[in-house]
């Protein structure tokens, strides 16, 4: 059962506009002991909590009423977390969305980026960063853990190296899944797709088995031949 704290928008605006020293924030997590624990570390940073969701459908409807300067949203959360990001990121376009991860994940992070997130966040970061780290997003900068800022430098890298072979047609892929594909086209191996995206063998294999099914194919070279098709009769 969702928590809500109801806080009245308007009491964090001063002639119109968000009062900067107090911004609202919108915490969406499955777990309690979480909420309760970024709830008060943010308001003693000045924070003024405008409401604690437990759900994906939750976190989107109490964004929607309250309009908060930023949402605070756990990879975790029911229904998707990812999912909930993106719905919010469209939906409330001057409203900043960080994700919150228990792990440092490559995938997790990458995902929260093309969902329109502004930073990702570790559950274990010293709760006294947490404020700090968030206004720095609503002054429009990144907050990234050290360790994760390496990976989207490679990424980046390896992204501006290689064109795309492949465009999206009608298959829902996601952006990863067509990078996948890319990679299948030019004969890469298992081992080399993950050096090259910078994951796991494992994050591979999974992202393979996910477009075999999508693309409703037994194997990988008959998912380059479906894609190498419609990207010839496009």
């Amino acid at each position: 059962m969702p928590v809500t704290r109801a806080v009245g928008v308007e009491a964090g605006r001063r002639g119109g506009r968000r009062d900067v020293e107090h911004p609202h924030v919108l915490i969406a997590a499955p777990h309690p002991p979480t909420r309760m624990g970024v709830r008060l570390a943010l308001e003693r940073e000045g924070f003024v909590v405008s409401g604690e969701e437990a759900t994906r459908a939750g976190a989107v409807a109490a964004a929607q009423r309250a309009e908060p300067d930023l949402c605070l949203i756990d990879v975790d959360l029911a229904g998707g977390g990812i999912e909930a990001a993106a719905s919010i990121a469209t939906e409330l376009p001057a409203t900043q969305v960080v994700m919150l991860g228990a792990t440092a994940s490559d995938d997790e992070l990458f995902a929260a980026l093309e969902a329109g997130a502004a930073g990702y966040l570790l559950e274990e970061m010293n709760p006294a960063r947490l404020g700090r780290a968030l206004r720095a997003v609503l002054r429009g900068e990144a907050a990234l853990p050290r360790e994760l800022v390496a990976r989207v430098i490679a990424e980046f890298r390896a992204r501006t190296r290689r064109p795309p072979l492949v465009r999206p047609t009608a298959h829902d892929l996601t952006a990863r899944e067509w990078e996948v594909l890319d990679c299948l086209r030019e004969g890469l191996s298992t081992s080399e797709i993950a050096e090259r995206l910078v994951v796991t063998k494992t994050t591979v294999r999974r992202h393979v088995g996910s477009i075999l099914k999508k693309l409703d194919v037994p194997n990988r070279a008959a998912a380059v031949e479906v894609v190498s098709r419609d990207a010839h009769e496009s």
